[in-house]
């Protein structure tokens, strides 16, 4: 690789600040703020919004839609289908 034209590459520590849990990964951001790990060593930190402690994905909190109650509000305002398909006048294949 070409020296000079590339990011610094290094231990970052990444904090979801709304889970309160920070993992330290190998990343070329970085930041003025620092951080004492677990290890004694200080290390650049980044706050970030969400991860996968505290994603509805992955925690399993994820909302579901109300597929039913959509389906019975359509059928309630433009009617409810009878299940036979109507001709569209250009006759059926097969």
């Amino acid at each position: 690789m070409r020296k000079g034209i590339h990011p610094a590459y290094g231990p970052v520590v990444f904090r979801d600040r709304a889970a309160n849990h920070a993992f330290l990964t190998n990343s070329t951001m970085s930041s003025e703020k620092t951080i004492e790990w677990e290890d004694g060593n200080t290390y650049p930190v980044v706050d970030i919004e969400i991860s996968n402690v505290s994603h509805p994905f992955y925690t399993g909190t994820a909302r579901v839609m109300d597929t039913a109650g959509r389906v019975e509000r359509f059928e309630k305002r433009y009617g409810k289908r009878d299940g036979k398909r109507e001709s569209d006048g250009k006759g059926e294949a097969g």
